[in-house]
């Protein structure tokens, strides 16, 4: 069994690597190549942690399973951890025997970014000027990198709660920090909202016509980062239709309104990408994808890091 920690994946698996294997393995999965179940969390008494078990099956001559461990504690910001820790296990398709156990909390921030980025080449428009980040933690830093893959010539700005946070993430990643939300958005032509807000941190006026919006930050029925005219005015598109059904606040608060209905969803992001859905409708138009987190796009990061590790030597076999 290899074993990839952290800083192995970190070395193995560069930003554009993963914005190509999560392209490639979303349009598998709008082809059917693999199959996902449902996200099981799990929660107990007197403990700020909860659980999150995410499996999933790759199809192929090389068929895999794959289950992601991942635990969420608030309780970390204060001991200098990352709310976000766990392990992605893969499995032998046919024998069911572990060949490998990847760092999730790389993974999951890596890939997560790595989506957005996929998303924004297939549904914004094609001059990126001016992107705004709202957000200042693990998933501001990776949206930073993410879209700088892609659009590197294109100026960014940075907004957070906590100021001073901001501030640094801004002075670090030579982005501009800004006051107010309305403020980083201004002009943008991308914004990537990557908060722990329950409530709407982003307003329909505030927003430039033919924006791309990247909604990451909450996967909750009753918490969204969008206000609901931004998301009722917009076209948009998500990962997994399943999950925006069972979990996107977004979606679902406006549907319970009455102010959209059910096929308020254009398409999932794989199906734009083997051409089943067009995408945006014209240069005038407001996108938003919706980010749920799948467990195929873990499973895909997971194998390129891997492939990458297995060729660089990076890693430790364990006998298992």
């Amino acid at each position: 069994m290899l074993v990839l920690n952290k800083s192995d994946v970190a070395h193995a698996l560069t930003m554009a690597d993963c914005i190509d294997a999560i392209e490639t393995a979303l349009a598998d999965n709008a082809r059917g190549q693999y199959r996902q179940f449902p996200r099981v969390v799990l929660r107990a008494e007197d403990t700020p942690a909860m659980m999150g078990l995410m499996p999933v099956f790759r199809r192929g001559e090389r068929p895999l399973w794959a289950m992601k461990d991942i635990m969420v504690s608030s309780a970390n910001h204060a001991l200098g951890l990352d709310t976000h820790q766990g392990a992605v296990l893969i499995h032998d398709g046919i024998t069911g025997v572990i060949t490998a156990m990847v760092d999730a909390n790389e993974i999951t921030a890596t890939r997560t970014a790595a989506t957005s980025a996929v998303a924004t080449r297939a549904l914004a428009g094609k001059d990126l000027q001016r992107i705004a980040i709202l957000g200042t933690g693990r998933q501001a830093r990776a949206h930073i990198d993410a879209l700088r893959v892609l659009a590197p010539g294109a100026k960014f700005t940075v907004w957070g709660i906590d100021a001073e946070q901001a501030s640094r993430l801004a002075k670090a990643s030579d982005c501009e920090v800004c006051p107010s939300a309305q403020a980083a958005v201004s002009d943008a032509d991308v914004i990537c909202t990557v908060t722990a807000s329950q409530t709407p941190i982003l307003e329909l006026d505030w927003i430039k016509e033919g924006c791309h919006i990247n909604a990451v930050g909450t996967s909750a029925p009753t918490s969204r980062e969008l206000a609901a005219d931004v998301f009722c005015s917009a076209e948009c598109f998500v990962d997994s239709r399943s999950q925006a059904e069972a979990e996107c606040g977004e979606y679902l608060i406006p549907l319970d309104e009455g102010l959209i209905t059910a096929d308020h969803i254009l398409a999932e992001l794989g199906e734009v990408l083997i051409g089943e859905h067009l995408g945006r409708s014209g240069p005038r138009a407001l996108t938003v994808f919706k980010s749920l987190g799948l467990p195929m796009e873990d499973l895909a990061a997971s194998v390129r890091a891997i492939e990458n590790a297995q060729r660089l030597g990076v890693g430790q076999l364990v006998l298992w």
